[in-house]
């Protein structure tokens, strides 16, 4: 963590006197303490003020709030934390807190009386929706978003941080209302119009110009330096700079609309609708559960009369478009109505690269490259995207690609032309898979085509049973294989030396490495050990030394290019450090 600064030592040093007698003759020695946080917790029309360790608990807040207040802490929520929902047994130096934090007690299950009918009020309000329509002065954009009213003024920054890609400190506000004078204060008590907000921002040219207001802004919240303190000190934590400032994905959402690297499409469906209820609700349209072929199957390959329009959502969250979209567009009543009964709507999250170089190649070998070269020429802005493809005898054809930026009248009325023209193309292909039927029928009749269908059958089966045994020979090769795996895996964990004792008296090492899926491994070295018992633990544990690379965080470095035979020590990954694995290119 290294050495305190003169504050945090004098901080330190009035926490001891408020808490301990100080010894006179060892006034002059100024130990460490731990970092005291700051709550203002606002409950109905009444606002406490907490000052805790952050090695204290959630619940341990929560008792204090329960002597305070006279809220048992069964009936109480705890709301307002940055990091969404946390247990009571959370450490607080975990959620990576500034100094200064703003809190709010809900109790659901005690009737407010008359006199707490303002914060019945206010309780209602942070679960509405508000839409902020942001004007980026420099760049002549309008941004339409959508927040809760429990977001805070500090989140709405820090997404358009992300959109414009200025830096919240640099961030020039117009028409923030005067009441909205702390970051931490939510979007419900900041004293916003509802349901909408019109705001402007722009770069701050110099600090000359920040401190110059103009006089036709009473309400301006000029200068977005607030806050700015709590993240100076981020890297002692072990926070990435991207994670701290939101660099890459919207603070507003807490989970990808489609994981990067799901096994099979159908598990990445499921993936996407589940989130797509969770952010929007379950008024949606009905999305297909499986592969784009099979929804071309169920959607092409029936009987003409049985056959659909297929309605393909391409999702993207880096688009400001995507919320509007899926809230006003793909769940208006009228729209989910009609995909319902006409298409079959298939969906897939191109947020990320490798979901959606996975889609381009599922586009060129179902539909075509002039289809995959159409999808490439949109941008992020003009994103989501609803193209309409009809099935024909030889070939799929997009009817119609509808960009984010429509209204529900206009989707409407372009689902209904693509209805006509899959209609008219519908009614030929009736006519001509009755005459085609009548013609089989009439063939089915004659003795060689019987004979010709069971000698097809004869071949399908013994083609089925080489498939068969070819896939029982891969099967076999595919255990071998991993027992094989587990054999080395098992020796290796035998041969590694007893875990030191925390209480040994020698030196101890303690790591911590998050492994590719996200899990953490934990466990305590000697610092004489070497590189070569850290790396056949983690082995041990499925990530061989052939396959994954060991690497620090800050520093970037690879500790699987040192010496197997040199120390922790020498390696300084003592007494603690937090490592990551990464598979090998």
């Amino acid at each position: 963590y290294g050495p305190p600064s003169l504050s945090e030592a004098a901080d330190a040093a009035a926490g001891t006197s408020a808490f301990c007698p100080i010894n006179p003759s060892s006034r002059h020695i100024v130990e460490r303490q731990s970092r005291m946080l700051n709550f203002r917790v606002e409950y109905r029309q009444r606002s406490v003020e907490l000052v805790v360790e952050e090695g204290s608990t959630v619940g341990e807040i929560k008792q204090i709030l329960e002597t305070e207040l006279g809220v048992p802490v069964s009936k109480m929520q705890l709301k307002g934390w940055k990091s969404g929902d946390v247990s009571d047994s959370m450490v607080l130096r975990s959620l990576h807190l500034p100094k200064n934090n703003s809190l709010y007690v809900l109790t659901p299950d005690i009737a407010p009386t008359a006199s707490t009918s303002k914060n019945s009020a206010l309780q209602d309000s942070l679960n509405q929706n508000f839409l902020l329509v942001i004007s980026h002065r420099e760049a002549q954009r309008d941004y339409n978003l959508n927040f809760p009213g429990s977001r805070t003024i500090q989140e709405v920054k820090r997404n358009i941080s992300d959109l414009t890609n200025i830096p919240v400190r640099h961030q020039q506000w117009e028409g923030w209302p005067a009441s909205a004078s702390d970051d931490s204060m939510t979007l419900a008590l900041s004293g916003i119009s509802y349901p909408c907000h019109h705001l402007s921002v722009c770069r701050r040219s110099s600090p000359a110009n920040a401190q110059e207001p103009t006089e036709e802004c009473a309400d301006v919240h000029m200068i977005s330096d607030s806050e700015g303190d709590d993240y100076e000190d981020a890297s002692e934590f072990g926070v990435d700079d991207s994670e701290m400032f939101g660099v890459g994905s919207s603070s507003c959402r807490k989970s990808p609309m489609m994981p990067e690297n799901s096994e099979n499409e159908t598990d990445a469906l499921i993936h996407f609708t589940s989130e797509f209820s969770s952010r929007y609700g379950e008024t949606h349209p009905m999305f297909f559960i499986g592969s784009l072929e099979a929804a071309s199957q169920e959607a092409f390959h029936g009987k003409a009369r049985d056959r659909k329009l297929l309605a393909i959502y391409l999702h993207n969250d880096d688009s400001v478009l995507s919320n509007v979209f899926c809230s006003q567009m793909m769940c208006a009543d009228s729209i989910v109505s009609y995909l319902s009964q006409n298409f079959i709507t298939w969906a897939w999250d191109v947020t990320k690269e490798a979901n959606k170089s996975r889609l381009l190649t599922m586009c060129t070998r179902h539909f075509g490259s002039v289809v995959t070269q159409t999808i490439r020429t949109y941008t992020t802005d003009q994103f989501p995207l609803l193209l309409i493809v009809m099935g024909k005898r030889t070939s799929n054809e997009v009817l119609n690609v509808i960009q984010g930026n429509t209204t529900v009248d206009e989707l409407m009325m372009r689902l209904m032309g693509a209805m006509e023209i899959f209609t008219a193309q519908q009614q030929e292909d009736i006519k001509d898979e009755d005459e085609r039927e009548a013609r089989e029928m009439v063939k089915r009749e004659q003795d060689e085509a019987y004979r010709l269908s069971l000698e097809a059958d004869r071949k399908k089966r013994e083609a089925q049973e080489r498939e068969e045994a070819e896939q029982f020979r891969l099967e076999q090769m595919r255990k071998e294989q991993e027992e094989e795996k587990e054999a080395i895996r098992l020796s290796l964990e035998q041969a590694l030396p007893p875990e030191p004792d925390e209480e040994s008296g020698e030196q101890i090492s303690k790591l911590r490495i998050r492994t590719p899926s996200g899990e953490f491994l934990e466990r305590r070295f000697l610092g004489s050990c070497k590189l070569q018992v850290l790396f056949d633990f983690v082995a041990s544990k499925g990530y061989p030394f052939e396959e994954f690379k060991l690497l620090t965080t800050f520093p970037r470095r690879n500790i699987t290019q040192l010496d197997p035979g040199s120390t922790l020590l020498e390696a300084k990954l003592f007494p603690q450090e937090t490592l990551f694995l990464e598979a090998k290119e």
